[in-house]
């Protein structure tokens, strides 16, 4: 039969350990929203460059009326 203290010092001890896996969790998670953040910034930026690239390499088609016309 399990004693009261024995049942105290087992909850500590599960009390002790959930609260050091939650705040490694919550580090790894302020982590990952860094490098999100870090990857969303490049993105945007890559983004704009493409479509400044591909903007400056359009060729320019001259608006003309079709043949049938």
């Amino acid at each position: 039969m399990v004693m009261p203290a024995d049942r105290l010092t087992t909850l500590e001890i599960r009390a002790a350990e959930q609260e050091r896996v939650i705040e490694e969790l919550s580090a790894q998670i302020a982590e990952q929203w860094q490098t999100i953040d870090r990857l969303q910034k490049k993105l945007d930026m890559l983004t704009e460059r493409f479509l400044t690239l591909e903007e400056a390499s359009r060729p320019d088609i001259p608006v003309t009326r079709p043949p049938h016309w």
